[in-house]
C-alpha cells in the first residue's frame, strides 16, 4: 500500500515534473485538485522558504489521511536589480500581467548593462509537512544571465529570457528532459526525493 502525498499546485506542467522525479519514492502523488482541495493561500513570506512552508501547511490542514504535503515556491533573482523580482516573481507588475510584458520590462531595465553584470538565477524551494508535524525544506538553483530578447517556445514564465551561456540557449529552448536534468525545481525535487526515501 503506497503512502499518500499531495503536491500543492494546480499546474499540470509542474505535476508532470513532480511525478517523474518522485515516482520511485513509494507514494501516490496527487495534485490539490485531485485531493479535492480548493483554497486561496496568501503567500506573505519574505523568503522562498517561508512561502513554501505557508503553502504546505495551509494545504496540510485541509488533508485527510495524507502522509506528506509538499509545496514549492520559486522565482527569478536578477543580481543587477537587487535580486528582484525574487519572491514576487509571480506578482511582478501584477499577477494577471502576461509574462511577455514582464520579460520585456526586465530586458528594458537591463538596457545597456554588459553581459557580466546580467547574472541571474532561478531559485526553487520545496517544503514538506509530514503527518507527525515535522517539516523540512530543500533548495535548488540554476545560474544564468538575462538575455537581450525572448527566445524559445518551451517552458513558461521567465524561461524565454533566462539564458544559459554554457548551452548557448535560453531555458525555453531546451527540451523537457534537458530542462528537468538541470532545472532549479528538478534539483530541489531530487533532494526532497532523497529525504522521502
Amino acid at each position: 500500500m503506497n503512502k499518500k502525498l499531495v503536491f500543492a499546485t494546480g499546474n499540470e506542467g509542474k505535476m508532470k515534473e513532480v511525478r517523474s522525479i518522485l515516482k520511485d519514492c513509494g507514494y501516490d502523488i496527487l495534485s490539490m485538485k485531485e485531493a479535492g482541495i480548493d483554497i486561496d493561500i496568501e503567500e506573505n513570506g519574505t523568503t522562498f522558504e517561508e512561502n513554501a512552508l505557508i503553502k504546505a501547511r495551509a494545504v496540510f490542514e485541509h488533508c485527510k489521511d495524507v502522509d506528506v504535503v509538499l509545496a514549492d515556491d520559486s522565482g527569478l533573482e536578477v543580481d543587477y536589480l537587487d535580486k528582484a523580482p525574487g519572491v514576487y516573481s509571480a506578482r511582478f507588475m501584477g499577477e494577471d500581467t502576461p509574462y511577455s510584458v514582464k520579460n520585456n520590462e526586465i530586458i528594458k531595465r537591463l538596457e545597456g548593462v554588459e553581459e557580466e553584470k546580467r547574472t541571474a538565477r532561478f531559485v526553487c524551494v520545496i517544503a514538506g509537512v509530514f503527518a507527525d508535524g515535522t517539516t523540512c525544506t530543500t533548495r535548488g538553483t540554476i545560474e544564468g544571465i538575462i538575455g537581450y530578447e525572448e527566445r524559445g517556445e518551451n517552458g513558461f514564465g521567465y524561461d524565454p529570457i533566462f539564458f544559459l551561456p554554457e548551452k548557448g540557449r535560453s531555458t525555453a529552448e531546451l527540451d523537457e528532459e534537458e530542462k528537468n536534468a538541470i532545472s532549479h525545481r528538478g534539483k530541489a525535487l531530487r533532494e526532497m526525493a532523497n529525504k522521502l526515501r
